[in-house]
């Protein structure tokens, strides 16, 4: 791949504004930006921490025209919901030539979406979970990176010197990389299709339109029940896990992600992560308070493109899933 990238992002949202940030402010790293609203953009993007340190760049061309960004590039990478991914794909494939295009996000079909539209000899990959979280301060202009992760793995395809792509992305996004053996092992995975979707069930499974005098903090917040739902669907992935073609240990169970031993333990991780402290839940504010949004991306998105290929992929290896079947039952009419 050379020693200076060349890097196309596309999306606007938070983690698009970070990885725009931290990327440009690598020497040897060029970024563009393909997004629906390049008018809104500056060319330069700053990202910064909570603890003060920025990662400031600039920007090479910013554009909602494919054409003027996406060719001659090392790496189309994708900070996109869903539901975008096959429209974009379906955009970028003219001028994809010898790129290799990535997802920050894998969990949402993006494998099983690329196999589709770009074949199945297309160079790929994508992370197994988000490298930041990410917050946007000023659309275009600036973000603040709410938390880094301690390591991430990718999962890649048709790459022929993986090691020297992993040691990339290690040094691009800041963290250190491992390789995974299979895109199964970053397309499913039980962090939002699980986590997001079990909480939300948890909280509002029997709402009737009642108004909440608050915005429910989505973490801190964060109940037993939550818990106790989120282990049980999690038991049921680990099943599906069994049969597919994953390397043991790869996914970690939340428990064990969290470092957990029971739901109690469980709520009291989750309770105490400092990056979660101030996420909000999908919630709009009406008169006298607030009320679920079901229009939220936690609903149109974590459904849909995420606890749906997990649901799908157990009734086709026949395995068991009450709890996925039920939340995901109760999700879908929820956004209809």
């Amino acid at each position: 791949m050379g020693r200076f990238v060349k890097i196309c992002i596309v999306g606007g949202g938070n983690l698009a504004h970070v990885c725009a940030g931290v990327l440009a402010s690598q020497s040897n790293c060029q970024v563009n930006m393909l997004t629906r609203h390049p008018e809104k953009w500056n060319t330069q993007i700053v990202a910064e921490d909570l603890n003060g340190k920025k990662y400031t760049g600039n920007l090479h061309t910013v554009s909602n025209n494919a054409e003027d960004v996406a060719p001659g590039n090392d790496i189309i990478f994708l900070c996109l919901p869903g539901f975008a991914i096959e429209y974009v794909l379906h955009n970028i494939k003219p001028y994809i030539e010898n790129a290799t295009v990535g997802s920050i996000v894998c969990s949402t079909g993006f494998f099983f979406t690329a196999h589709r539209i770009l074949g199945t000899k297309a160079k790929l990959f994508g992370f197994q979970r988000t490298p930041f979280i990410a917050r946007t301060t000023e659309y275009g202009r600036s973000a603040t990176l709410l938390g880094y992760k301690s390591k991430i793995a990718i999962a890649t395809e048709n790459i022929s010197d993986t090691e020297d792509f992993r040691k990339t992305v290690e040094k691009l996004w800041l963290t250190p990389t491992s390789l995974l053996n299979s895109h199964y092992e970053a397309s499913l995975t039980n962090s939002n299709p699980i986590l997001h979707t079990g909480r939300l069930y948890s909280m509002w499974k029997e709402w009737k339109g009642e108004i909440y005098n608050h915005n429910i903090l989505f973490y801190r917040e964060w109940t037993n029940e939550a818990s106790r739902i989120i282990i049980d669907m999690d038991a049921e992935f680990m099943k599906l896990l069994e049969v597919l073609p994953v390397t043991r240990g790869s996914i970690p169970t939340l428990l064990d992600y969290y470092e957990s031993s029971d739901a109690e333990s469980l709520t009291r991780k989750i309770r105490s992560i400092p990056a979660f402290q101030n996420i909000l839940s999908p919630m709009k504010e009406v008169h006298g308070g607030w009320i679920p949004d079901f229009r939220n991306r936690y609903f149109t998105e974590d459904f849909p493109y995420g606890l749906r290929f997990i649901q799908e992929l157990c009734k086709k290896h026949h395995i068991n899933s009450p709890c996925i079947d039920e939340i995901y039952r109760w999700g879908m009419e929820k956004i209809k």
